[in-house]
C-alpha cells in the first residue's frame, strides 16, 4: 500500500493539493492500494506578531485567548477536512500539528519520513495565502522522500502520463527518477532532457543508460522514452527545462532538488528555486 501525505491548512490551496492527490491515484491505477494522510498543519500564532515585548504579563491571557480561538478555528478545519477524505473511496486519515510556525517545518519532516509521497504547494510565490516555504524545504531536504509540488491555483491533469525528467549525473537527480518511478511505470511517455554547455560524452552517456533501464523497468518501447538533449548556448536551465516541458506536452516534471546549498541559491539563484517559482505545472523533487 502507497502512503500519500498531503499537507493541508484550511486554505483554498487544500483542494488544489487534493486534487493533485487524486490525478496521483489516479495514474497509479489502484485506488484500493493507496492509503491518503491529510497532514493539517494548525499555526499557532508567534507571541511578539501578538503581542509587543513591554507589555509584559498582562499580554499573557489575550495571547491564550488568541491560541484558544485558533485551535478551535482547527477543530472545525479538521472536522471538514475528515468530511472530505472520506468522500474520496481510499483509506485516509487526517493527522494534526499545532505548534508555531517554525517549529511546524521541522514536525512535518518528521511526518513525511514513513510516507512514500508528500505532496505541497509550490512555495516563493507570493500568490497563495500562506507560502509555507520554510516547511516545504523541510520536507524535501531532511525527510529523505519525494515532494510533489502543485502551483497555486492549478488546475490537475487527470493523470500524470507524460512526464518529463529533467536531468542531471548527480545524485539527487538519480533521487527524483527513483521517487517517480511508481509514476513512471505507468506514463504514456517519459521525455528525459538535460541540458549542456559543450559536448558531454559522459552527460549523454548517462542519459542513454537511464533512458535503457526506465525500458527495462517499465516495459517502455524506445519511442516512449525519448531523450531531448538542449545545448545552452545564451539560455539557462530553468528556461530550457520550461520550454521543453511545454513543447512536449508535459503534465509532470521530475527533477533534483538543490544540487547545491539551498541557501547558495537562495542567494544566487539556481534551477531548484527558479523552477519552483515559475513552473505552470506539477513537479516531482528529491533532494
Amino acid at each position: 500500500m502507497m502512503d500519500l501525505m498531503v499537507h493541508l491548512d484550511g486554505s483554498a490551496e487544500d483542494e488544489v493539493r487534493l486534487a493533485h492527490a487524486r490525478t496521483v491515484i489516479a495514474s497509479l491505477g489502484a485506488p484500493s492500494v493507496t492509503r491518503l494522510i491529510g497532514l493539517f498543519t494548525n499555526a499557532l500564532p508567534e507571541f511578539a506578531t501578538v503581542m509587543p515585548i513591554e507589555a509584559g504579563a498582562a499580554a499573557v491571557s489575550v495571547v491564550a485567548d488568541i491560541e484558544d480561538q485558533v485551535r478551535r478555528e482547527g477543530d472545525n478545519i479538521e472536522k471538514a477536512l475528515n468530511e472530505r477524505l472520506a468522500s474520496y473511496g481510499v483509506p485516509y486519515e487526517v493527522r494534526r500539528l499545532e505548534a508555531r510556525p517554525a517549529g511546524l517545518a521541522r514536525l512535518a519532516a518528521r511526518q513525511a519520513r514513513w510516507a512514500d509521497l508528500f505532496i505541497a504547494t509550490c512555495p516563493y510565490r507570493g500568490d497563495a495565502e500562506q507560502d509555507w516555504g520554510d516547511l516545504v524545504e523541510a520536507v524535501l531536504t531532511e525527510s529523505g522522500r519525494g515532494v510533489l509540488l502543485a502551483p497555486p491555483g492549478a488546475h490537475a491533469p487527470e493523470k500524470f502520463d507524460r512526464i518529463l525528467i529533467g536531468w542531471r549525473d548527480c545524485r539527487q537527480a538519480t533521487r527524483a527518477v527513483a521517487e517517480a518511478m511508481p509514476l513512471i511505470a505507468n506514463a504514456r511517455q517519459t521525455d528525459i532532457v538535460y541540458a549542456f554547455t559543450r559536448e558531454d560524452e559522459a552527460t549523454d552517456r548517462s542519459a542513454e543508460d537511464l533512458a535503457a533501464h526506465l525500458r527495462r523497468q517499465t516495459a517502455q518501447g524506445p519511442g516512449q522514452v525519448a531523450i531531448h538533449p538542449v545545448k545552452l548556448d545564451a539560455g539557462v536551465a530553468t528556461e530550457a527545462l520550461l520550454d521543453e516541458s511545454e513543447r512536449l506536452g508535459s503534465n509532470l516534471m521530475v527533477m533534483g532538488g538543490y544540487g547545491q546549498s539551498r541557501w547558495l541559491e537562495w542567494f544566487m539563484g539556481g534551477t531548484t528555486r527558479d523552477v519552483i517559482t515559475q513552473t505552470d505545472r506539477a513537479l516531482l523533487l528529491a533532494h
